[in-house]
């Protein structure tokens, strides 16, 4: 990949991959189910996707809505199949009840994932405290990228916070690419630009005619174009 601004487009199936892709989105999300926020997608769908586009694919990881990790075993099996039929990038994240992240579901399912980039999601966003939840997982391999809005309420509300940890790239536990998503506009870009924040993700934003839509080429295409402006 290029070292341009990286624009990541959530994909259901392979119409949105393809759409994704055409419109210059560098990197997909997969997922299911967008009413529970986002879900694994099944090996099938991962491997049609596979099929109809050469860009990375990033797959969820989570079987119910929310931030706790609920049925561990059953994910960690899901992973290793999903691993076996050729995913080799991954989102996870989970958080005990009192919001920490919890790292004996997180360490279950990269010993699977085998060295595979990963991203932390928004759960980052729910955390009792961000800069202690980075500090945590700052040694566990694979990780490169959080996707965070800044605050649960989104991008709004967490541009300081978003901000802020920009600045501290390179610091222990900052050094993961901060990946901005959660509630992102257009009219955003500048000040995350300014700020030197370099990835964005976009789910509902690709597709103006709402989720039960596919993913628009022009709404990535006019994406891709705002954020390498």
């Amino acid at each position: 990949m290029s070292n341009r601004a990286v624009l990541e487009v959530i994909a259901l199936d392979e119409q949105d991959a393809v759409a994704a892709q055409t419109g210059g989105a560098d990197r997909l999300e997969l997922v299911t189910d967008m009413a529970a926020d986002g879900l694994t997608p099944s090996t099938a769908g991962f491997t049609a996707i596979r099929r109809a586009v050469d860009i990375p694919l990033r797959v969820m990881l989570r079987l119910a809505d929310g931030f706790a990790a609920g049925d561990i075993d059953t994910l960690v099996a899901r992973a290793v199949e999903l691993r076996e039929a050729g995913a080799d990038e991954f989102v996870l994240g989970f958080l005990t009840p009192a919001g920490e992240p919890d790292l004996v579901a997180v360490e279950r399912l990269i010993a699977v994932l085998d060295g595979a980039r990963w991203t932390f999601h928004r759960a980052i966003d729910r955390a009792a405290d961000r800069d202690g939840l980075r500090k945590r997982l700052a040694d566990l391999p694979g990780l490169d990228t959080y996707l965070t809005a800044g605050a649960a309420t989104g991008v709004d509300d967490g541009l300081p916070v978003l901000e802020a940890e920009a600045a501290r790239t390179g610091e222990p536990g900052y050094e993961p690419q901060i990946l901005v998503g959660g509630g992102l506009r257009l009219d955003h870009l500048p000040r995350l630009r300014a700020a030197g924040l370099t990835a964005f993700h976009i789910g509902g934003a690709a597709r103006p005619q709402g989720w039960t839509s596919p993913v628009s080429a022009d709404a990535v295409r006019a994406w891709r174009e705002a954020v390498d402006a």
